[in-house]
């Protein structure tokens, strides 16, 4: 899959100034991310991490992973409403994994007392790589489903502009023309502003849930301004703000300082990290509101690694999509080998084949964010060491991808330029928009390309492994 540069990576001088011109670019463009030494002030930013130049994707799995994306999205959305199947499928994870366990007795607290909620907002973004099969025939294959807190739909928006830049100034005017437009964060504005135009109150706001520490806080913005040119007023606190501030009023009404809140969006909550007791409460006060959640409980319990694993079953999807045949088939095009670690005969032969043949898989916990995943040696001592015990529910394990990698250079601050060897993660963004029962807005709304040097098996630009990208269509 090689892109129409291999010339230039071999010309040093080019290169050098090529990366210069690119850094100005992205810091014009306003590609940017606070400092690690000062990750809530904006007065000392940087350039968030991204490749020199774009990075060749089939046009035949691009466009496949679009067309599967509104799919995706009614499927998040059918299991976030399926109780019986979220408690089936997570029964043996609720018993070794606190942190679920704890979602899900909040899922069960909200569901007892009666939803408040009438609108129901999904944000997600699903993951692919390119897997290189026996024949070399590239296929695209799904590494998961984020459906809380999917970052860089607003720096991604603003990173084409940079490739092309950098193309022009190597002499590919024709090939920057190519790149296409990708603006994310517009679409997800659209659902939030749809959530909150049916909330039906013009003096309500929309509340970003936000980190303690916000160094991706103008990817955030990209998205909050588009609500602000809509006259959407957006306020941004953190659980603890929510656990000394906010409040139900008897109609099960948010509120936060005495402003109504229409639709919290979390940018938050995805980690056990992101918990302490009072934050707990916060989450649990926020569910049994009347405040459109994106996501709800539910919709992320659907995201769970256990809930994919089962996916892959046979006949689950068509239980979950009855009388969506074509949906079904779209969807299960896209699953890599999918296996149970459920105690039982199954179990014990799934992790008896990945202790004797760790490079074939990966090791997944049931957590969002990159970083958490295992691979080969460390794999095989994980699982030897749980073999015997019910904590192996808490993972699923997955068929290694193996992608083709390409030359590129990463660009990050305060990093010498070299040429990498690398790989690719393709996402696509979907939002939907549901009033009762009725499917409102089902849509893909932009991608995100994230490249990293294969000697990094693991982890996401926020977790300071991959880089920023855009795909060159070949």
């Amino acid at each position: 899959m090689a892109a129409p540069w291999e010339d230039v990576l071999r010309n040093e001088p080019a290169i050098q100034e090529a990366a210069s011109v690119a850094v100005d670019a992205a810091l014009l463009e306003g590609v940017l991310m606070r400092t690690e030494g000062e990750p809530n002030a904006s007065d000392v930013v940087n350039y968030a991490p991204f490749t020199l130049l774009p990075s060749a994707v089939p046009s035949v799995l691009f466009e496949q992973a679009y067309a599967v994306q509104q799919d995706f999205n009614l499927l998040v959305d059918a299991i976030s409403q399926n109780k019986e199947f979220l408690e089936d499928t997570l029964a043996s994870t609720i018993k070794v994994d606190d942190f679920t366990a704890r979602l899900f007795r909040i899922h069960m607290q909200v569901l007892e007392e009666g939803l408040a909620q009438s609108v129901f907002l999904g944000i997600n973004r699903s993951d692919y790589m390119f897997d290189c099969g026996v024949d070399g025939t590239p296929a695209l294959k799904q590494i998961e489903i984020n459906t809380i807190a999917a970052s860089f739909g607003g720096l991604t928006s603003r990173t084409a502009a940079v490739h092309g830049q950098v193309l022009k100034m190597l002499g590919k005017s024709k090939e920057a023309s190519r790149l296409l437009p990708n603006n994310p964060s517009k679409g997800l504005a659209l659902g939030i502003a749809k959530a909150w135009e049916l909330y039906g109150s013009q003096s309500a706001v929309v509340m970003f849930v936000v980190e303690e520490v916000q160094r991706n806080i103008f990817d955030q913005r990209c998205v909050e301004n588009e609500l602000w040119n809509r006259n959407i007023r957006v306020i941004r606190k953190r659980f603890r703000d929510v656990f000394e501030k906010g409040s139900l009023d008897d109609a099960k009404r948010l509120y936060m300082d005495g402003q109504e809140v229409a639709v919290v969006y979390y940018r938050e909550g995805y980690v056990p990290k992101n918990y302490d007791q009072q934050n707990w409460e916060a989450r649990l006060l926020l569910e049994r509101s009347r405040a459109v959640k994106c996501p709800d409980i539910a919709t992320q319990l659907a995201g769970t690694k256990k809930v994919q694993q089962e996916l892959s079953r046979p006949g689950t999807l068509e239980r979950l999509l009855p009388g969506r045949a074509e949906a079904v088939t779209r969807i299960r095009a896209t699953f890599a080998g999918l296996y149970s670690l459920d105690v039982g005969e199954e179990g014990d032969k799934i992790a008896a084949m990945a202790i004797a043949d760790p490079d074939q898989f990966v090791l997944k916990p049931q957590r969002e964010g990159g970083g958490n995943n295992l691979y080969g040696e460390e794999l095989r001592q994980v699982l030897e060491k749980i073999r015997d015990s019910p904590e192996r529910t808490s993972y699923i394990l997955m068929d290694k991808i193996k992608p083709q990698p390409a030359i590129n250079y990463l660009l990050r601050a305060h990093s010498p330029l070299q040429v990498s060897e690398c790989i690719s993660e393709l996402g696509i963004f979907g939002v939907y928009v549901r009033q009762g029962k009725e499917m409102v807005m089902n849509k893909a709304a932009g991608h995100l390309l994230r490249t990293k040097a294969i000697e990094h098996a693991d982890g996401g630009v926020a977790a300071g492994v991959a880089v920023l990208d855009t795909p060159y269509l070949v």
